[in-house]
């Protein structure tokens, strides 16, 4: 095998039953970039969210997850493949409710900047340049700003 190739499973990191590795990540951040991730039986992927910038692809490579849509939950199975658009209309949030190791592909976009907002926690985060994700609650954001 070739020194660029390796599988890409000896290394996912375990966040308390849910792990990813990025497979692709653009020059300077913003560009096509992918990632995998695996979820143990109960694993669940952060909080449900979505992206104004970025553009997803959620692909089922193994098990049936769901995932919790803007207009609801969908059980899905391997193969399935899921647009998930800037905005609102592609909120998501994937969960592992069963007993088998669940395995998705998401491709983004990576937009830079890019704002992602979490409704349910009231939290927005941001990136720009490539750098780390910094997230912060709406409330302060609105408690902070000037006079109109």
């Amino acid at each position: 095998m070739a020194d660029y190739a390796s599988n890409v499973w000896e290394s996912v990191p375990d966040w308390g039953g849910v792990g990813a590795r990025r497979l692709v990540r653009p020059e300077g951040g913003a560009g096509l970039g992918a990632s995998l991730w695996e979820f143990q039986p109960g694993g669940s992927q952060f909080v449900y969210h979505f992206h104004h910038g970025s553009d997803e692809l959620l692909v089922v490579l193994r098990g049936a997850p769901i995932v919790r849509l803007h207009d609801g939950d969908r059980q899905l199975g391997e193969g399935d493949v899921v647009p998930l658009p800037r905005g609102r209309s592609g909120a998501h949030q994937i969960r592992n409710e069963t007993d088998d190791v669940v395995r998705v592909l998401i491709v983004s976009t990576n937009a830079d900047p890019d704002v992602a907002e979490y409704p349910d926690t009231g939290k927005i985060g941001f990136i720009t340049r490539g750098e780390d994700w910094q997230f912060h609650r709406r409330t302060d954001a609105a408690e902070h700003a000037g006079p109109d």
